[in-house]
């Protein structure tokens, strides 16, 4: 008898160049543990906010742009919220990907890495890693987490020889700190998958969802990097040797 492997998505949409290489079918999956202040997804926050599907459907929907995605060279990225958070759901997905011949790339906070079994991983191409601060205190501020979780993936992603590329959004007067910059880039510099650090200036573009939930955003007041300050925190990551876009 076959098992059906169902899980809860927020929604699809393609994208080129942000959610790893080529043009992506990106998957947004439902539920998410952590509350970043700077969210600009709150309606993916909730796993009873997302419609059940199975994993036939993802990929007959996936199908569909095949040939789109593979002539530019992408794949399939799965995002969300929280990819880790389903994480069974998610290794089925990833595993008929690959079966698919399809190139594919999870995008997650590291988190739940815990719960990323060595099978996950192994029909995992990239890891999109997003490490939100490296300063303990001013990540449990940010994103009601810990730290330590992303860290103890990303050292288990080199050990198995997993690329990543590191996400940093840069948010003034929360991740700007030139000590925790230094530091994140010393921590990356000693991991040899990490292929590069994508430096995400914060924006507010998600403002418009909070007000639709009636949720407060916490930082509808802070001001988004100017390029002086992006180009200074990526030229701190390319003095530790990394490749800072």
């Amino acid at each position: 008898m076959k098992v059906v492997t169902t899980g809860r998505i927020h929604s699809w949409d393609l994208s080129t160049g942000v959610d790893g290489p080529g043009t992506r079918f990106v998957l947004f999956l439902s539920g998410c543990p952590l509350r970043c202040l700077y969210c600009a997804n709150p309606d993916t926050w909730h796993m009873r906010d997302g419609r059940e599907v199975t994993v036939d459907e993802v990929m007959a929907e996936i199908e569909k742009y095949r040939g789109f995605v593979t002539t530019a060279r992408g794949g399939v990225t799965l995002t969300g919220g929280e990819a880790l958070l389903q994480p069974a759901f998610t290794a089925a997905v990833l595993r008929r990907c690959k079966e698919a011949g399809l190139h594919t790339a999870l995008d997650t906070s590291g988190f739940l890495g815990a719960r990323a079994t060595d099978g996950l991983l192994a029909d995992t191409d990239l890891v999109l890693l997003d490490i939100k601060s490296f300063d303990v205190d001013t990540y449990r501020k940010l994103t009601g987490g810990e730290l330590t979780p992303t860290l103890n993936f990303a050292t288990r992603l080199d050990r198995l020889g997993i690329p990543m590329w590191i996400r940093y959004v840069l948010v003034p007067g929360w991740t700007d700190d030139p000590a925790a910059v230094d530091g994140l880039a010393a921590f990356l510099a000693g991991l040899s998958s990490v292929d590069r650090v994508d430096v995400l200036p914060f924006h507010k573009l998600g403002t418009h969802k909070y007000d639709a939930l009636g949720i407060d955003f916490p930082l509808r007041d802070t001001p988004v990097p100017d390029l002086e300050m992006v180009d200074r925190v990526r030229e701190r990551f390319r003095e530790h040797g990394l490749r800072a876009l």
